[in-house]
């Protein structure tokens, strides 16, 4: 994954959850970013999945689609902490 340092934690993480590398470049690339709690986190939402749809293909995005619903947290210093998948809308 370029430009993300994985921590032992994250890529236990990203195993035990079913959460392929793929995923991960394409919610960090592509995926909204917030700040929360002193770290940024990704995820999809509907504007892009838009812009992923259109920078990939419908075809390749069809195969990544159901891992999309995911997030990930990321530290200041650019190294992935953790990933999940999310079971709920985030509260804003």
């Amino acid at each position: 994954m370029e430009g993300l340092f994985v921590s032992a934690h994250a890529n236990a993480r990203m195993n035990q959850r079913g959460i392929r590398g793929e995923v991960v470049e394409v919610l960090f690339a592509y995926g909204r970013r917030e700040r929360s709690s002193g770290a940024d986190v990704y995820f999809m939402d509907r504007a892009a999945r838009q812009r992923v749809r259109g920078a990939i293909g419908a075809k390749a995005y069809a195969r990544l689609e159901k891992g999309l619903d995911a997030y990930l947290v990321v530290s200041n210093d650019g190294t992935l902490i953790t990933t999940a998948k999310r079971l709920r809308r985030f509260r804003r």
